[in-house]
């Protein structure tokens, strides 16, 4: 088997897990280089590569500047910058598996697909849910008509509410003009986990929501601008930023802290001082919604519901066909032992167990699955960059009908995005 030669542009959480696990898969994949401003996060790449000839560059400017190094690219930078470095990559005769969503806006969007299919180059992206032990038995389940026909789904999507505190309030991904609007950067994994299973094109789209508590109006009397300046409610909040340094170090400091192992608490509150991650969080400048729920119409008259909630745990799904219903996710899991419940209308109800390994993954095993999965797709046919556009669509027309308060139909919304583009 020849070795898959990979290089990674961003080496923050996402760049670091993808590097980990294809370190882990030697027979296939060799870590050529990394790019990254920081030299610590970089040099983590290089000390899981086992390759004394690895290089680092300080951006990914510097990276591109050079010959081709490797076979692909894994660009896992911020949303703001992933366009520039993708064409860049597809340009110097990379594949490229990007981390989504694809790019901060439609535009860009379909321009990186042109370009990938006029180079004829692979453009995967880090779709990971389709890769879960969970969503492809729901696939498999589906397909195998044992529900019949797909008339309708529900789908939930609790976001956690530290991790909306986390990434949403306070992180990085708080305000749409520096990332992408909520429904995008949190959710284009479940239009996309939609349509695949339906199978067939979404006409349109309808969507409601706000930020309705994550407001300064919420903020307890007396709280101050950061949780490490002697809030009186500190003991009874459950987003006091102090948690950092205690129960909530894990899994979530180390996604910020570069030093996360070896700080004390008093270090990590220190830094809380200044960071952005010790704001109280009903006093931060957030402006993406902490609840939307979308409508969705596709061919065949068949629909489909997602509610994206601050105020939930974990993905749910329900499918309800012809033939029967199928019922799965975090819900069903934590009350019943159970992954995915079917009832078909004729014959007995059947209960699955999904028993793969899934621990250290934060995406259910979808990273194990996706890096599992490149080496037949990068070598192979893969999935066509096409396939990955239309649930981008889906996700940004039900921003354009929550922002403008009417249904957007799909062929028309994608036709005046391919016209600016």
């Amino acid at each position: 088997m020849k070795q898959l030669t990979l290089s990674i542009i961003g080496c923050g959480n996402r760049g670091t897990i993808y590097a980990t696990l294809a370190s882990q898969s030697p027979e296939r994949y060799k870590l050529i280089a990394a790019a990254d401003p920081s030299p610590a996060r970089a040099d983590r790449i290089r000390q899981l590569s086992n390759n004394s000839d690895f290089k680092v560059f300080p951006s990914a400017d510097d990276f591109l500047a050079e010959n081709q190094l490797s076979d692909m690219v894994i660009i896992s930078t911020q949303d703001q910058y992933h366009y520039d470095p993708c064409v860049k990559a597809l340009e110097k005769g990379y594949d490229v598996l990007l981390e989504k969503p694809i790019a901060p806006s439609l535009e860009e969007i379909v321009d990186l697909q042109r370009l990938a299919e006029r180079l004829g180059r692979k453009l995967q992206v880090c779709y990971v849910l389709r890769y879960t032990p969970f969503y492809r038995k729901v696939k498999e389940l589906v397909d195998s008509d044992i529900i019949g026909d797909i008339i309708s789904i529900n789908a939930n999507e609790g976001v956690l509410p530290w991790h909306q505190a986390h990434s949403f309030v306070r992180g990085k991904w708080r305000r749409a003009d520096q990332s992408t609007p909520m429904i995008v950067a949190k959710c284009c994994h479940d239009t996309d986990i939609i349509q695949w299973l339906i199978g067939r094109k979404c006409r349109s789209v309808s969507s409601y929501g706000a930020l309705t508590y994550f407001v300064n109006t919420n903020a307890p009397k007396d709280a101050p601008e950061r949780c490490t300046d002697g809030c009186p409610h500190a003991d009874s909040c459950h987003y006091n930023a102090v948690r950092y340094a205690s129960d909530m170090r894990e899994p979530w400091l180390e996604l910020v802290y570069d030093n996360h192992d070896t700080a004390s608490a008093e270090e990590i509150v220190e830094w809380l001082k200044t960071s952005d991650f010790g704001r109280c969080v009903f006093r931060c400048d957030n402006d993406v919604v902490d609840h939307q729920v979308v409508g969705m119409e596709f061919e065949g008259d068949a629909t489909a519901n997602l509610t994206m909630t601050a105020f939930e745990t974990g993905r749910s799904i329900e499918i309800f066909g012809t033939q029967g219903c199928l019922k799965g996710g975090f819900f069903l899991k934590k009350n019943t032992g159970k992954d995915i419940i079917v009832t078909p209308w004729d014959g007995p109800v059947r209960e699955y167990v999904v028993s793969e390994d899934t621990t250290g993954d934060h995406h259910m095993g979808g990273d194990k699955g996706i890096i599992g999965a490149l080496y037949d797709e990068m070598t192979g046919d893969g999935y066509p960059v096409s396939s990955y556009i239309q649930s981008h669509i889906m996700a940004y027309a039900a921003e354009e009908s929550r922002t403008g308060g009417r249904k957007i139909d799909l062929d028309e919304f994608a036709e005046a995005i391919a016209e600016r583009s």
